[in-house]
């Protein structure tokens, strides 16, 4: 995936059509500083805004291979468009999470993506580590590297939330205790 490419006119189209989006993922740590190999790119969305995708991802040669109420993943031949995937916001905590995204630089400054806060990025990691038992190692890799890189100015309350929502307190208890703003 040629991800410059992709941001020149993926994301372009997004602002165009007033698409409520952040990025999410990998990539989204590497956009806060922690290097991490990723080959596609994911996004969060609002659910309203499903159909908009939907048009410009077609436009640029993407088709769905699947879709939910929650999420929807578009791939296109086209090797270097590579794999797109998108979390569909309409409950309470993802519209939140999309209120809270920040604009920052990529390539050097040549674009700019909002992108999910740390906190966030951790919320989401952790809900995909407890739905898929085989992302444990990857996800709970970029959780601590997150919490390292972030531990002064992490929103610990706000990750404690999540790991209370998906009963994890004792990890959450034990990660705190090494990363927190104690130490």
């Amino acid at each position: 995936m040629d991800f410059e490419k992709v941001f020149q006119i993926v994301v372009n189209d997004f602002n165009k059509e007033d698409v409520a989006y952040a990025l999410i993922g990998g990539f989204a740590v590497g956009v806060w500083g922690i290097m991490r190999a990723t080959t596609d790119l994911d996004f969060i969305i609002l659910l309203k805004d499903s159909p908009k995708i939907e048009k410009i991802m077609k436009k640029h040669s993407y088709r769905c291979v699947y879709k939910t109420e929650n999420v929807s993943q578009y791939v296109s031949d086209i090797k270097i468009f590579g794999e797109i995937d998108f979390l569909h916001a309409f409950r309470k905590i993802s519209l939140s999470m999309l209120k809270r995204a920040k604009e920052l630089p990529v390539f050097g400054g040549k674009f700019k993506v909002k992108v999910l806060i740390p906190e966030d990025i951790i919320g989401l990691k952790l809900q995909a580590l407890v739905n898929d038992k085989e992302r444990k190692l990857r996800e709970f890799t970029d959780i601590e590297a997150i919490m390292d890189c972030f531990r002064k100015d992490l929103n610990w309350s706000l990750v404690g939330e999540y790991f209370s929502l998906f009963k994890q307190e004792a990890k959450f208890k034990k990660l705190e205790a090494k990363y927190g703003n104690a130490k």
